[in-house]
C-alpha cells in the first residue's frame, strides 16, 4: 500500500503524526498497515 494512503486514512479518522512512527519507504506491507490501525483503534484500510 502506498504510504500516503495510509496517511490520508489516518487523518480522516482524526489522528495526526506527532512524530515519524509511519515508515518513510514508498510502500508499505499490507500487514504493517493493519497493525499500525488497530494500534491507533482506526478501522483498517478497505473495511
Amino acid at each position: 500500500m502506498k504510504r500516503g494512503d495510509l496517511l490520508r486514512h489516518i487523518r480522516r479518522h482524526g489522528c495526526y503524526l506527532k512524530r515519524e512512527g509511519v515508515p518513510r519507504h514508498n510502500e508499505i506491507s499490507d500487514s504493517l498497515a493493519r497493525k499500525i490501525c488497530r494500534g491507533l483503534s482506526v478501522p483498517a484500510i478497505g473495511k
